[in-house]
This record gives structure tokens, C-alpha cells and sequence, in this order.
């Protein structure tokens, strides 16, 4: 697979004022609007959610994305003793009343990831996979899926000329091969006809939060295919502390979380704020990155808040609007 070279790279993302300007002026003829969400649950087996992910819900629909896109952890499952199917279901039912059918009776399609907490991969937690099955099965968003045979744990989706992969990452660690392959081919055959790509997961490639270090992919080779294969930006969630970051040619934004328990990013003291990101997409593929907090959610992040680097014993991330424009991502 042929690498871009630094050139086709360059200006892809683009960060905190220009792209909070973009926000607040709409997007552009032929652009596209995405909002992202990540990490909603409250505590093990709760059917009450914060007020922040009811205040995110309705400014997502005042602001009328094309799209949504939430990182995982919607319910708050994988702990024992197992929660029965009925209490899985009542998770369930909460979670679509107070997110998936607001943005359904906007308009706003919803793509989803599996999280740790609502269809881990580890054993014993197989009732909850199938009930994230069902749920998702049964609310499948109308959009156009690519390649739907493990929808909706592992799927790619084709929406306004961007695609869109999602990952079945609930567990630290690499890939497995076959899932290697598949979004090795899907990216072969799928983005040279899209004027962006961007890949979400819930577990992120390398670690932002303090104390989460070791919940990570961790793989330089599944960072190496995305860049490779022309993947603009991987979304995560897990970490609860946003952070837009950038590494070995490829822009990284970590989701914070809009229920409980917001984590400290390394090198800060202070935990994260309660936030939805958005992408602006424009026309010519570049992507456009801000981010809004709680509890009005109005106004955008300022990133020079946020520490110039991470780093962790596996990896240095820096801040996406500190990135070399020889490294692919400017301002």
C-alpha cells in the first residue's frame, strides 16, 4: 500500500480558531458536519444520566450535524456480579430516550462503537454483546453501509462522500489479524473514492488520560496502515479527557466524556470538562476540529489549555495545531 507523501498530507485538520469560526459561521456549501460523542454511562447498571448528556443531545440538534458519530460506553455494563437481561434491557431503553431518539426525531443518523462498558469482548460479558447487538440491529441508522456483516461491532459506512470505519475495540492490545485485513482492504477499495477517511474505536491507539496508560491498542502497525492507506483522523473514546493530538503523520482526537467520572490528561492535575467534539468536512477533504463543554456547551475549547504534548512510555503524542506542517496536519 503507497504512502501519501508529507505534501498530500498537509493542511487536512484544522484546529481551534479557524476551525471554531467554520462552526459558528455553518458549514460550507458541500461540507459536512459530524458531531462526536463518547463515554455517556453513569454507574454500573444505572438508568440515570448526567445532565450533560441531555444538555450535549439538545445542542447537537440545535446545531444540526449531518451526522453522529458516539465512541462507546453508553450503559454501564462489564462488572459483576452480571446484570440480568432485563436490567441490560432497562439500561437500554434509558440510553434510547435520552439519546438515540432525540437525534432520531431531528434527523441526525447515529454510528456507534462497542465500549468496555456496553459489549465487552472479555469473557463472561457475552449477554451484553448480544444485547448491543439487538439494539443496534433493531435502530440501524439509514445510511449507506459498505460492508454490514458485523454491524454493528465492526462496519464502514459511506456518508456525503467521507467514509466512515468503525472498529470493535474493547480490549487492550493489537488488532487480530482478520480485523487487520478487513480495514486494510476496506481502505484499499473504499478511499480513493472519498475525499476523506476517518476510522473510530472505542480504546484509542495511545494513551491520554493519567492512570489509563495501559488501556490502549498500543499497534504502530495499524497506526502505520491508517496513515498509509490515506486515513485522515481515528476518533476514541474510553479515556474520558478530550485531547486533539497528532503522531507519525496521523491526527488523533480523543472524545471526553459526557458521564461520569472525567479523567485527568497526563501532565494536568485538573480533570477534563464534559464535551461533544465537532468535525467540519469541507469539500476538498480538509477537517475542521473543535470541541464544546459543558454546561451550555456554546462555546469552543481553547486548545493552547491543553498540554503541548502527551507522553506516555509508549508514545508522544503532540497537539494537533503544534503538529509540523511536514508531519501532515497545520492550523
Amino acid at each position: 500500500m503507497r504512502a501519501r507523501s508529507s505534501r498530500s498530507l498537509t493542511r487536512r485538520v484544522l484546529l481551534a480558531g479557524a476551525a471554531a469560526a467554520v462552526a459558528a459561521q455553518g458549514r460550507a456549501a458541500g461540507g459536512l458536519r459530524i458531531g462526536v460523542i463518547s463515554d455517556l454511562n453513569g454507574s454500573y447498571g444505572s438508568t440515570d444520566y448526567d445532565p450533560a448528556v441531555s444538555g450535549a443531545v439538545a445542542r447537537l440538534v440545535a446545531l444540526r450535524p449531518d451526522l453522529v458519530i458516539c465512541a462507546g460506553d453508553m450503559v454501564a455494563g462489564q462488572r459483576r456480579p452480571l446484570l440480568s437481561e432485563a436490567e441490560i434491557a432497562a439500561m437500554w431503553a434509558a440510553f434510547h430516550a435520552h439519546v438515540t431518539d432525540p437525534l432520531r426525531a431531528a434527523g441526525l443518523p447515529l454510528l456507534v462503537a462497542p465500549g468496555n462498558h456496553d459489549a465487552s469482548a472479555y469473557p463472561g460479558f457475552e449477554a451484553e454483546r448480544r444485547a448491543f447487538y439487538r439494539t443496534w440491529t433493531d435502530r440501524s441508522p439509514d445510511v449507506s453501509i459498505l460492508d454490514g456483516e458485523r454491524y454493528p461491532f465492526r462496519y464502514a459506512v459511506s456518508f456525503g462522500d467521507v467514509l466512515l470505519i468503525g472498529l470493535d475495540v474493547t480490549l487492550p492490545g493489537p488488532l487480530p489479524p482478520e480485523e487487520m485485513d478487513w480495514l486494510a482492504q476496506t481502505l484499499r477499495e473504499e478511499r480513493p473514492r472519498h475525499r476523506a477517511a476517518i476510522v473510530f474505536s472505542h480504546l484509542p491507539l495511545w494513551a491520554v488520560a493519567r492512570g489509563r496508560e495501559r488501556d490502549i491498542v498500543a499497534d504502530p502497525a495499524l497506526e502505520a496502515l491508517e496513515r498509509e492507506a490515506g486515513v485522515d483522523l481515528h476518533l476514541s473514546g474510553h479515556h474520558h479527557a478530550f485531547y486533539p493530538g497528532f503522531r507519525a503523520g496521523l491526527a488523533h482526537v480523543a472524545q471526553a466524556c459526557l458521564g461520569a467520572g472525567p479523567r485527568r490528561l497526563i501532565g494536568m492535575d485538573a480533570p477534563s470538562v464534559r464535551a461533544f467534539t465537532l468535525l467540519d468536512v469541507a469539500p476538498d477533504g480538509r477537517i475542521g476540529v473543535s470541541a464544546y463543554a459543558a454546561p451550555d456547551f456554546a462555546t469552543p475549547t481553547d486548545f493552547a489549555l491543553l498540554p503541548p504534548r502527551l507522553v506516555s512510555a509508549e508514545a508522544t503524542l503532540t497537539r494537533l495545531d503544534l503538529a509540523p506542517p511536514t508531519g501532515g496536519v497545520t492550523p
